[in-house]
């Protein structure tokens, strides 16, 4: 069964830094791109950023862009993502997610992905 956890979450101040994890399991996460969303309370989810399978390219939402990065550790079948320079507004459950049949185009929308994770909840703040 094709299973995606997520963890690293937790509290931090403004300006810190944490590095979620998205584990995969009952399938090989090289195979597929994996992209990170996040809600927030109230709000729609978004597209964070994603990374195309084998390593075929990145991307990010605006954002986020200079802060966060992706990368993903094929032998230990992980994806990443290093958070710096948090802010109040990055607050949010965040999700990974896999596209069915592999490939997302590298779009950050939910509808092109399948496999959703359990979230892990990120707050900033002092």
């Amino acid at each position: 069964q094709l299973q995606l956890v997520e963890s690293g979450g937790g509290l931090v101040q403004p300006g810190g830094s944490l590095r979620l994890s998205c584990a995969a399991s009952g399938f090989t996460l090289d195979y597929y791109d994996i992209g990170w969303f996040r809600q927030a309370p109230g709000k729609e989810r978004e597209g964070v950023s994603c990374i195309g399978r084998s390593g075929g390219g990145t991307k990010y939402a605006d954002s986020v862009k200079g802060r966060f990065t992706i990368s993903r550790d094929n032998a230990k079948n992980t994806v990443y993502l290093r958070m710096n320079s948090l802010k109040p507004e990055d607050t949010a459950v965040y999700y990974c997610a896999a596209p069915r049949h592999g490939s997302s185009w590298l779009m950050l929308h939910p509808a092109m992905y399948d496999y959703w994770g359990q979230g892990t909840q990120v707050t900033v703040s002092s």
